[in-house]
């Protein structure tokens, strides 16, 4: 039988640092972040529309204080594994990870539609654990979240091949994924838990998930509250922990 060890992430969707009161603060944003959001022992921090909408996508949040807040690294140092040199991710798709973990490559992947939206897909290595991590946004209109999945389930296709952790906002309110997930059109079985994180008062729709491919699969997922949460965006944060072949 194989062994497992264990993987965990946050996903969380900022709303680009503005709360349900209409105001614009990023610091309010990691202050929520450090002292309801984060948890001691996680892996990874996968954050979505954490740079501005529009081009040149300017980075929002303090990095290094975010850094500081979990004890993670940045991800994204190298300009080339950005949007462009004033962004902090790729469109808005930005990751942390624990420093034990290697990052043997990263890939940023355009996504088809008039919104535009993007993945960011590492390769990466924990003593003996290889796996894939890929953070996402996904459109709102069902059709492109079709295409936007075949665009990164090819992508990931072409790449040597390993389970894979599928992470973010999908925008999927069905619980079963309807067929943005279904293997026909992925290739693969991306699955996990369906939790209710949106709208943030009280949740009914599962629109953030974190799925995985066998070998690995998502042993367990929790929807994080809080006052400050409830406030600092329009989505609840999604931890969740991944049993990874080891």
């Amino acid at each position: 039988m194989a062994q497992h060890a264990n993987f965990s992430c946050i996903s969380w969707n900022i709303h680009r640092c503005r709360g349900n009161d209409g105001r614009f603060d990023p610091a309010r944003t990691l202050q929520v972040l450090a002292d309801e959001v984060w948890q001691d022992g996680v892996d990874a921090l996968i954050l979505q529309e954490a740079d501005e909408e529009c081009p040149p996508h300017a980075g929002l949040l303090d990095i290094a204080g975010v850094e500081a807040a979990t004890g993670l690294r940045y991800a994204h140092g190298a300009v080339e594994q950005r949007w462009a040199t004033g962004s902090h991710g790729f469109l808005g798709v930005i990751m942390f990870l624990h420093p034990d973990i290697a990052v043997q490559r990263m890939s940023l992947v355009d996504l088809p539609g008039h919104c535009h939206r993007g993945a960011v897909v590492v390769d990466l290595v924990r003593g003996a654990q290889q796996f894939r991590l890929i953070g996402t946004h996904l459109s709102l209109w069902q059709g492109l979240r079709l295409a936007q999945l075949r665009t990164i389930s090819q992508h990931v296709f072409r790449q040597t091949p390993m389970p894979a952790i599928l992470v973010g906002d999908l925008n999927e309110w069905r619980p079963w994924g309807g067929l943005a997930l279904s293997p026909r059109l992925l290739g693969s079985a991306f699955k996990g838990p369906a939790k209710a994180t949106f709208p943030i008062s009280r949740p009914f729709l599962p629109l953030d998930r974190v799925l995985a491919t066998d070998p690995a699969r998502v042993q367990t997922t929790r929807v994080l509250g809080g006052p400050g949460i409830r406030m600092a965006s329009d989505h609840r944060p999604l931890f969740a922990e991944v049993a990874l072949p080891v």
